[in-house]
């Protein structure tokens, strides 16, 4: 059992002068608009509001950096959570869209404390070419990545294993790695903080 002992809002950044300065390992939130990341946070964090939630898609414009501290077995551990814009909005201006696209690649190739990232698909729509896309150039850069399946409470429960496995195949990735989440039913939550504090180990302990 995970338990969530604080969470709290650290600071916003368009540019590596602007990240947080210390050295908490991180992790980095990254899916196309509307996919459901915003509430996903708040539910891991168990804070209703410490992500506003948008009904508009690509609301998330800069990088949102988050402090949780955590206690799993009478250890306690501290992680960084980095909200990335959301991609895969077509309303948005070119040269917004390669100004978010700018901030967002510098942050994943140069941020030295990113120890995963959480790439964020829908259960229901299945991998984007932007999802992709985006899972080939973290794998490129090397980085862990833990895939994070949202929605599944759209799904029956007879379903859901069989979505996944499909996923698995459409993403060219290996069932275990893949995780099913819902927001609403509070599912996967633990599921989630434990694949993190195992991926990271002991630095995240305080």
């Amino acid at each position: 059992m995970i338990k969530v002992l604080d969470a709290r809002f650290v600071t916003t950044a368009v540019e590596p002068k602007g990240y947080p300065t210390d050295h908490t390992a991180e992790v980095a939130f990254v899916g196309r608009s509307n996919v459901g990341k915003s509430s996903m946070i708040n539910a891991l964090t168990g804070r209703r509001k410490l992500v506003r939630v948008s009904n508009t898609p690509g609301r998330t414009r800069t990088l949102n950096f988050f402090d949780v501290d955590l206690e799993r077995g009478g250890v306690r551990h501290q992680l960084r959570l980095a909200d990335l814009p959301g991609y895969g909005f077509a309303k948005a201006s070119k040269a917004d869209k390669a100004q978010w696209e700018k901030m967002i690649t510098t942050y994943l190739e140069k941020r030295h404390r990113l120890e995963a990232v959480v790439s964020i698909v829908d259960v229901e729509v299945g991998p984007t070419p932007d999802d992709l896309t985006t899972l080939d150039y973290l794998q490129a850069h090397n980085r862990r990545v833990l895939v994070v399946a949202t929605k599944v409470d759209r799904l029956t429960k007879a379903k859901r294993k069989p979505r996944l496995v499909e996923l698995s195949k459409l993403m060219d990735l290996p069932l275990e790695v893949i995780l099913p989440f819902s927001s609403t039913e509070k599912l996967g939550v633990d599921e989630v903080w434990g694949a993190l504090l195992d991926t990271f180990g002991k630095s995240t302990r305080v």
